[in-house]
């Protein structure tokens, strides 16, 4: 198992991999902190998580527009499905975040 330092939204995270994944998870990283910007940029000030869930919403609207294109009948079930439950676990993420801040 190899661990990465990701900087998202101008916070540290030191994420799990499986060895051999450390570009691929930087790279993902450097796309969730490019919109994760992008977001706060757009929207003014959010919370953490809101600024996380943004970022993820953006992202998965761009995978479904690169997916609508190509396929004729709609957005893939399968993509749809992955970033419905991408969006609940990072809906969950921020909810705990948002706890954890309140608690402190």
């Amino acid at each position: 198992m190899a661990e990465v330092e990701l900087t998202i939204a101008g916070r540290p995270y030191r994420v799990a991999c499986r060895a051999g994944e450390e570009a691929n998870l930087m790279a993902a990283g450097a796309l969730v902190d490019a919109k994760s910007r992008e977001a706060l940029s757009g929207l003014g000030a959010l919370s953490e998580s809101r600024q996380l869930l943004f970022a993820a919403l953006l992202l998965a609207d761009q995978l479904v527009d690169g997916r609508v294109d190509q396929i004729d009948t709609g957005p893939d079930p399968a993509l749809v499905d992955r970033a419905n439950r991408l969006a609940d676990r990072l809906e969950s993420i921020a909810d705990t975040l948002e706890q954890t801040q309140q608690d402190a």
